[in-house]
């Protein structure tokens, strides 16, 4: 692999609350494939087996050519280029911030990533880790899967769902999952220490249900949601998308409520908001709102706003003093004001074909965001771009691959 600098960049986005954190936080800094480091005392704060915690967010890609099943994960504090077991036939690729699942319909394989956070409210730990392969969910490619701290939650194309124990993951094992009782519309959101679903009783619209990690059913919130699709996570909680706009769910004490954040107006059914994408933490949400335009959903404001962007096969937003960023079907990145709407910055064609679907119909190229970057991957091209969203959408480093990565989610953060 070869990096292509175009100026210097890389600044720590280590959090203020950081400092404090107690001194037995800190660790040595080492390659992702180094040997698991020994702790100098297993009760300092924040303490993780076998990783080591940074003051920086240890940002990697996983990147995946289902063409030949090839996989990589580029680490973007070194730039160096890890290569991992293949993973043939997968469709796409998601992830929970730190296990990267590649869809496939003999199964959804499992990959630790060896970068994560965790978030305690008023600071936050990031750590690193060597990378680990860790085995195969039995769930097919349109298996939708959902993590917190605890668990991992695992809803299947029937709506049948089940959770398994984070730390098994953790550890590099699969483990055996809890099964939920019945069948669910839509996703089901570890939040809370808790499980959100929808039912299915097999009518249009569904009714949400809120049970215990046991799979025990302790509420149900007095909400409904027809046809549910998409969900996000956000600090003032978890964004449920409805035909007529999406449900805000929040727990208080253990008490949840829910709330509806309908559109202004009808909306068809092809200019739904039906999936999400965000900078992990933000309250700002993105869509697309068919293919020629976008929706921005405020969640602090409870706000939808639909901002006409032209032909968009990508969008994405840091959040609240940020650009929403578009990725045109000519490969080109524009830039929009979340306020105004207003076009204030793009970038020459990047990504040739942008508009064509990946190996065999698989995804082809995404944006993802971090708290200072954005990332772009361009198949054809075999590279990632690293975008300064910042700085009018310049281009900070290019990575030149081996691999045509057409599947790519950042881990990390």
């Amino acid at each position: 692999m070869f990096v292509r600098r175009h100026r210097p960049l890389w600044a720590s986005t280590a959090l203020v609350a950081l400092a404090l954190l107690a001194t037995g936080c800190a660790g040595q800094d080492s390659d992702a494939s180094a040997p698991e480091a020994t702790p100098a005392a297993s009760t300092a704060h924040g303490y993780v087996e076998g990783a080591q915690e940074k003051a920086e967010q240890q940002s990697r890609l996983v990147l995946n050519d289902p063409r030949t099943g090839h996989s990589r994960v580029l680490d973007l504090i070194t730039g160096k280029v890890h290569e991992v077991p293949r993973t043939t036939g997968a469709t796409h690729l998601t992830t929970d911030g730190r296990f990267a699942y590649f869809h496939t319909p003999d199964g959804t394989h499992v990959l630790d990533s060896g970068a994560w956070m965790v978030d305690h409210g008023d600071h936050v730990h990031y750590y690193r880790a060597p990378i680990r392969d860790v085995g195969t969910l039995p769930a097919g490619p349109a298996a939708r899967i959902r993590s917190d701290a605890a668990v991992t939650a695992v809803t299947d194309e029937d709506g049948r769902a089940g959770t398994y124990r984070r730390a098994e993951l953790e550890k590099g094992e699969v483990g055996s999952p809890r099964p939920l009782p019945g069948t669910h519309a839509g996703t089901v959101v570890p939040y809370a220490e808790h499980l959100l679903a929808f039912t299915d009783g097999g009518e249009e619209t569904a009714q949400l249900v809120v049970y215990d990690r046991h799979g025990r059913r302790v509420a149900s919130p007095d909400a409904s949601c027809e046809d549910p699709r998409g969900d996000a996570v956000t600090r003032r909680g978890v964004v449920l998308g409805c035909a007529d706009g999406a449900l805000l769910v929040r727990a208080n004490d253990g008490t949840f409520t829910a709330e509806k954040i309908p559109y202004d107006g009808d909306v068809p059914e092809k200019e739904r908001a039906t999936a999400f994408r965000h900078r992990p933490g933000s309250d700002t949400l993105t869509a697309t709102a068919g293919d020629r335009a976008v929706w921005v959903l405020d969640v602090t404001e409870r706000t939808w706003t639909r901002i006409r962007t032209g032909p968009v096969v990508s969008a994405n937003t840091a959040g609240e003093g940020s650009v929403i960023i578009t990725l045109r079907t000519d490969g080109s990145l524009h830039g929009y004001d979340l306020t105004t709407g207003r076009q204030v910055s793009r970038t020459k064609p990047l990504v040739k074909g942008a508009a064509e679907p990946g190996a065999d119909g698989n995804a082809g190229p995404v944006i993802e965001v971090d708290r200072s970057r954005a990332y772009l991957n361009d198949p054809k091209g075999k590279r990632v771009y690293e975008i300064d969203y910042n700085d009018n959408l310049r281009i900070a480093r290019t990575f030149d691959l081996d691999i045509e990565p057409a599947l790519m989610v950042e881990t990390g953060r």
